[in-house]
């Protein structure tokens, strides 16, 4: 009878030592109960029972540790699957175009009809390296990489007007190189800008109320601008300042400063446009091209033919009359004119809709980023292929003075297609999740406030568990 009596008493002692897992089994004044196997043994089947509920509640908690980590990725790797689909058929639709725009002139002129094909082609093959790298490197390299690309970008801003060292192409000394490897660092230098805008925002959660606040950035700014408009180089000026204005807005600053600074900008841009003859030219030309078709007007009327000629469906691809040596620049920045001679209106529509596609894609990107960096990093790379798309559509359309920018991933250009698949590489890289903390960054007094806020109520939230905790357990004692 003793020992029938104790056999219970030891099985229910090992079952509320395994529900506690905390807290080791008193010691008890019974006798040692030998581990005899067969019937009349309850005290083993009690110890595998607490055994296997242990390791169950181990291999229950193991993958808890990183299940939320793969379910993140699991959740964000498909969100720049449409980034990636978006861009291929841009430049599926750029190449076709390309190639259309530009093999009849160059045929006749005794070229090679598929030389700008070839060219595009093998800058889109580099371009997808520097995406597929890019997708892959770790945000916080490229939060390291920041200032030194800055301060290239910079330097070879200033090597443009360099005697010697830069080129001159139509009057205008834009890029560096000799023969046929040439680029222009102002594409790098626009990718360079949307980096550091992104990293200084970051670090300043909460003190950008005044203009000194956003004076480092302010001086950055406006010198990139300066080297470009020194080129000239109106249009690229006009991305930077609207890219960057659009990051200002995501990053929150105070509205009253960002129409300040609007208004300052608009001003000196006016002053600019006003300063040269051939700029004053071009606006008067925008207010009526037709009274200058002979001048300054040409390419814009030119322009306005192609679209004008193509109608609702187009005459049909590769089938443009204005290709052949009636618009300049056919393959470059009025490309878009040659879209819709050849494919219509419902060819425009349809490359609008890709554009959208691509801000969709990108805002989704940035608004699901895991960190205030990258958040701002996908916005200002979204809003720059935003900008320099309709800027391009504006001008093309006679919605705006020519500035002469690139369609992205549609026109005919070197650097400009590497930098923009450069810049996709970037979404890519947050839509899978990329992120850099601000404990990586130089954190402002403000941001170091926050993050102790929000540690010790971390901590409180831990206390306050353990302490529910132990008087749960507590409970279970008691009533056992």
């Amino acid at each position: 009878m003793s020992s029938c009596s104790h056999r219970p008493a030891r099985a229910s002692i090992s079952s509320r030592t395994t529900r506690t897992a905390a807290a080791p089994s008193a010691p008890s004044s019974q006798p040692a109960i030998p581990d005899v196997e067969g019937e009349g043994n309850p005290g083993r089947a009690a110890k595998e029972a607490a055994m296997a509920r242990v390791a169950a509640r181990a291999s229950a908690s193991a993958p808890a540790v990183v299940q939320p980590d793969r379910a993140a990725r699991s959740r964000r790797a498909p969100e720049g699957t449409p980034l990636i689909y978006v861009v291929m058929c841009l430049l599926a639709g750029g190449a076709v175009m390309v190639y259309s725009a530009s093999s009849g002139t160059t045929v006749v002129q005794g070229g090679d009809g598929m030389g700008f094909l070839t060219k595009y082609v093998v800058y889109a093959a580099l371009g997808f390296v520097a995406m597929h790298w890019i997708a892959r490197t770790p945000l916080d390299r490229v939060l390291r990489m920041t200032g030194p690309l800055l301060a290239v970008s910079m330097a070879l801003l200033f090597a443009v007007k360099v005697p010697g060292l830069g080129v001159s192409v139509n009057g205008a000394q834009r890029w560096l190189g000799a023969g046929p490897l040439q680029f222009q660092p102002s594409e790098i230098a626009k990718l360079a800008l949307v980096l550091y805008a992104a990293r200084f925002l970051a670090e300043r959660p909460r003190g950008l109320r005044t203009i000194k606040d956003l004076l480092p950035l302010g001086i950055v700014v406006i010198s990139s601008v300066g080297l470009v408009l020194l080129q000239p180089d109106l249009g690229t000026a006009l991305v930077i300042i609207f890219t960057m204005g659009a990051m200002l807005v995501a990053a929150g600053v105070p509205w009253p400063w960002i129409w300040t600074l609007g208004g300052c900008g608009a001003f000196l841009v006016s002053l600019y446009s006003l300063s040269a003859p051939y700029r004053r030219a071009r606006l008067t030309t925008f207010l009526n091209p037709w009274d200058h078709a002979a001048d300054a007007g040409f390419q814009s009327v030119q322009g306005q033919i192609a679209i004008g000629s193509g109608g609702v469906v187009g005459r049909g691809l590769g089938q443009s009359v204005q290709k052949i040596f009636y618009l300049p620049e056919a393959h470059t920045d009025f490309i878009l004119a040659i879209i819709g001679e050849e494919l219509g209106l419902l060819g425009i529509f349809g490359l609008i809709v890709l554009y959208g596609a691509f801000a969709w894609a990108g805002l989704r990107i940035a608004q699901q980023a895991k960190g205030r960096y990258a958040a701002l990093l996908a916005g200002g790379l979204t809003s720059l292929v935003l900008c320099q798309a309709s800027l391009n559509l504006f001008a093309v359309l006679g919605l705006a003075p020519l500035t002469g920018v690139p369609l992205p991933f549609i026109s005919y250009g070197s650097t400009n297609l590497v930098v923009l698949l450069a810049a996709t590489g970037l979404l890519i890289n947050v839509a899978r999740g990329g992120s850099v903390h601000l404990r990586a960054v130089t954190q402002g007094p403000d941001a170091q406030r926050s993050t102790a806020d929000a540690d010790d109520l971390r901590d409180r939230r831990r206390g306050d568990s353990r302490a529910r905790g132990a008087g749960a357990r507590g409970g279970r004692r008691a009533a056992g």
